[in-house]
């Protein structure tokens, strides 16, 4: 046991040591401090972004990423490596220019989607005095991009060609929408302002479509085990929407197959145009339009699969050859020809001649019980039978008569059913040792002894009770003279 001294000493230590942790803490707690005052300056910089999307008089002060020396580097090495495809460097990716180049291109999309929420922001701003109820009518900022380039500032909008942009549903709203609005015609600054802002949306969406077409045109090098699975063009879709390579190997299998799926509002508005079920990109893929629209559903989760364990895969370098992803690929095609087989046909029976006549049953217990039913009764039977040389008993009713044959010779006593051996409840046989013992030997249980009250244990004479009974025969039947035959 310790003593109370050393329990001190232990206590002393043990505050000393909290008091070291305590000091050692507070670089932590301002660390931690830190990213709540970060996030308090992003909420900041974002509603100072919204201001000063709203008040600033060009795009061009806002939007500053498409014409960046980054963007425009990036653009101009896409445009080199597609028109020079055979200068890509021998060794390894890391070492490659071009694979350099296609990470780069693949992040780049995450910056151009988030400039792209800038620029409709700012397109809504300046065209919500004349039109305020279209940004809740056209949710897509490119599709919103267009359709304002298209109605213009004009306030009959039956010349304006939404066709092509638009839903048929989603136009017959906005153009009944646009009849009844409360705005007002802008004026040219203001609509230049918003004419600006639309071309730069689209001018980003074609840099869009320009790194995600190279990035599927490289992704047999970024990541050759998920283009097995999927396809070079949705695997840059997916990868691009998630943000890359690294990305999408922390994403969980249940979700890939949500990724870009776009939601539509639904204010009313037809489904036929909308994305079955909610899904993304994967739909898209060939091995999934190649299935029956019944069996899609079940087969993008199978996918899903296969291409969360193909972008680990390329993830890790693990298999860079593709080996891996043509494994998947055979894996999933052989699975679908498995569900694409009918079902196994079941064996027809053949029916039977239609000439044939039922099958006569002449045994059987329930044959039996049906003859029995109907059966002649032994009154009828007596009936059928006649006297030789006797005159026949008939009753008459009416014009019609009707012998009783020998019914009137019974003398009223009722005479039991036979019973059928056939059905008969027959005991069941015992087996041997169950069996009585018939032989004529003595058990040998039994015993000569007799308990008696006047001498206790004595022997007993088996024939002594023979003795007795005969002795009280001959006296009560001796005084008859025939009472006892001789045979």
């Amino acid at each position: 046991m310790s003593s109370l001294a050393d329990e001190l000493l232990a206590d002393s230590d043990f505050e000393s040591e909290d008091d070291q942790m305590s000091v050692e803490d507070q670089p932590m707690d301002q660390d931690e401090s830190t990213p709540s005052t970060n996030g308090t300056q992003d909420k900041a910089n974002s509603a100072q972004l919204q201001h000063s999307a709203s008040d600033a008089k060009s795009v061009r002060n806002i939007a500053t990423f498409l014409y960046s020396t980054q963007c425009q580097d990036i653009l101009k090495k896409i445009d080199f490596f597609e028109n020079n495809k055979d200068s890509r460097q021998s060794g390894s990716n890391e070492q490659d220019e071009e694979y350099q180049l296609i990470l780069l291109a693949n992040n780049m999309t995450t910056e151009i989607d988030n400039e792209m929420q800038t620029i409709h922001k700012f397109i809504r701003d300046n065209y919500a005095p004349k039109f305020p109820e279209l940004e809740s009518l056209v949710l897509n900022p490119l599709d919103y991009a267009n359709t304002v380039k298209a109605i213009g500032n004009r306030t009959d909008l039956t010349n304006a060609d939404l066709r092509s942009i638009l839903p048929s549903a989603t136009i017959m709203v906005v153009t009944v929408t646009a009849t009844t609005t409360g705005g007002r015609s802008l004026s040219d600054e203001e609509w230049q302002r918003t004419l600006e802002g639309c071309d730069m949306a689209i001018q980003l969406d074609d840099a869009r479509k320009k790194v995600i077409n190279y990035v599927a045109s490289r992704m047999s090098i970024m990541a050759p085990n998920l283009t097995h699975v999927v396809g070079s063009k949705v695997a840059a879709q997916l990868l691009s929407a998630v943000g890359g390579l690294k990305e999408f190997a922390k994403v969980p299998s249940c979700n890939v197959h949500v990724i870009g799926n776009s939601k539509k509002a639904g204010a009313g508005f037809s489904v036929i145009t909308a994305n079955p079920h909610g899904d993304g990109f994967l739909a898209h893929a060939p091995i999934i339009l190649a299935l029956p629209q019944d069996l899609r559903r079940k087969g993008l989760r199978i996918v899903a699969a296969k291409a969360s364990l193909a972008g680990r895969i390329d993830c890790t370098r693990s298999s860079p050859d593709g080996s891996m992803g043509k494994r998947f690929r055979d894996e999933l095609d052989q699975k679908f020809e498995k569900l694409l087989e009918p079902p196994p046909t079941k064996n027809v029976k053949a029916l039977p001649v239609p000439d044939e006549g039922k099958k006569k049953r002449r045994a059987g217990q329930r044959v039996r019980r049906q003859k029995e039913a109907y059966a002649m009764t032994e009154l009828r039977k007596a009936q059928n039978r006649m006297a030789f040389g006797e005159a026949e008993v008939e009753v008459g009713f009416g014009d019609e008569t009707e012998g009783l044959g020998m019914a009137t010779k019974q003398t009223g006593k009722i005479r039991a059913a036979a019973i059928d051996p056939r059905t008969k409840v027959k005991a069941p046989k015992l087996k041997g040792f169950a069996r009585p013992h018939l032989s004529s030997s003595t058990s040998g249980l039994a015993t000569s002894l007799a308990f008696t009250p006047v001498q206790g244990i004595e022997l007993a004479d088996p024939t002594a009770a023979a003795e007795r009974v005969k002795k009280a025969n001959e006296k009560y039947f001796g005084d008859g003279a025939f009472s006892i035959i001789r045979k």
